[in-house]
């Protein structure tokens, strides 16, 4: 492929970088600071390679899989983690969390609105075994106009609440993304309220892209998926759940048995990718970062709105941006597509996904089927026909795709 932008894309895109200087700069002071608390939960573990071997079967006795749950709770900041490659997406990691905790008329009170799309079916589905078929009460508050957390209507209804559940990214929406210190004063509204809720926050797109995570305000459980940011764009598979050890014990009991818990499982040849993947996951969140900022900020050059904007502080890895019409979404997906490392000749096109109440379209060329870490585009054909971006593990790659879509879109 031959990278032969119109000269008002190339202007465009040297502006955008111009503006994002600062950015950049703190972008990369987070991922040293990071990359410093990683390196240390690997050394103080005494991480060695006997730990990257797997095994198979029941797995008893995995020293690698113990040993990683342990990494990855130092490095979050956890009481205990339950990594497995055996998640088969955040969806399910969240899903396992929720069962693990809940119990039937235990009132679950999401007070970010309404969870992600896939979330769903988990949670009110009229079959399969739902939250709502088991008994478990839900409850919603809705984030104020303007995005921010109600805290006086938190504190009410938390008293009553066995879960208080926190969405940290904005899913399909155009809310923005809760910040850590916003978490916090959930927390606190909570606490202070003297409710003895379970606080869990669903960390999808969030790790590492600030210096603390969410456990380091008060949260008691975080999860979220190892092909997003904490797979670093090397793991193949996986999820995880950190928080409190008791409560992460009794997520286990869902995702083996009661009684069995972590103690069985085998690794496979999955442990060394994990931690790979953990060791690179500061750097990877940098690079998918910058690219955000970047797409922000050369979209804005072109008129259109994004948000966050090129000079918000973020807290995930994800950039909206409104294009206005679904021709204008299908080819900024097809930009991103034909400028993948994987499947660049593949023609992304809207489908009936499971999980989606209307028709999404996604362009991802991953080395990773569905990784969010690398480089991809996704949106649900719905006004105002917005398109939401995240990743890019090699910032310089990404920029290119970012600015092929650009060209895409206004070829349309």
């Amino acid at each position: 492929m031959n990278f032969n932008f119109d000269s008002k894309i190339i202007s465009a895109a040297q502006k955008a970088e111009q503006k994002i200087v600062p950015a950049f700069a703190r972008i990369e002071e987070t991922c040293r600071l990071n990359s410093e608390k990683v390196l240390k939960a690997f050394i103080d573990n005494r991480v060695g390679d006997m730990h990257l071997k797997g095994t198979t079967g029941y797995g008893y006795g995995d020293e690698g899989r113990d040993k990683l749950d342990e990494v990855f709770a130092a490095a979050l900041g956890a009481e205990d983690a339950l990594v497995r490659h055996s998640f088969v997406n955040g969806t399910h990691a969240l899903s396992t969390a929720l069962f693990g905790v809940l119990r039937p008329n235990d009132l679950m009170l999401a007070v970010t609105g309404r969870p992600y799309d896939t979330l769903e079916q988990v949670i009110f589905g009229e079959s399969g075994g739902s939250l709502k078929e088991f008994g478990v009460k839900y409850q919603q508050i809705d984030l104020l106009p303007d995005g921010t957390p109600d805290y006086e209507k938190i504190a009410e209804l938390s008293k009553s609440a066995k879960m208080v559940y926190i969405q940290r990214s904005r899913g399909y929406s155009l809310r923005p993304s809760l910040t850590v210190e916003v978490i916090g004063r959930i927390v606190s509204a909570v606490k202070d309220a003297g409710s003895n809720a379970v606080i869990m926050v669903d960390n999808c797109y969030g790790e590492f892209v600030e210096e603390k995570e969410p456990l380091a305000v008060g949260a008691d459980l975080i999860a979220g998926s190892l092909i997003k940011n904490p797979g670093g764009g090397i793991c193949s598979t996986g999820g995880y759940i950190a928080g409190k050890k008791d409560l992460v014990e009794l997520c286990s009991y869902r995702l083996t048995t009661v009684g069995t818990g972590k103690e069985a499982g085998c690794s496979l040849s999955q442990n060394r990718e994990m931690f790979m993947g953990l060791f690179n996951a500061p750097a990877a969140v940098a690079n998918a970062l910058k690219t955000s900022v970047f797409a922000s900020a050369l979209f804005e050059e072109l008129g259109f709105t994004a948000l966050p904007a090129c000079d918000e502080y973020r807290t995930d890895i994800i950039c909206s941006i409104k294009l206005g019409s679904p021709e204008r979404l299908i080819a900024f997906c097809k930009g991103i597509q034909t400028a993948s490392p994987v499947d660049s000749t593949a023609a992304p096109e809207p489908w009936d996904m499971p999980g989606y109440g209307c028709k999404v379209i996604m362009a991802a060329g991953c080395f990773t089927m569905g990784s969010s870490i690398e480089l991809s585009a996704d949106a649900p054909l719905r006004e105002p026909y917005a398109v939401w971006v995240q990743g890019g593990v090699s910032y310089y790659a990404a920029r290119l795709g970012i600015m092929n879509a650009a060209q895409m879109t206004l070829d349309n």
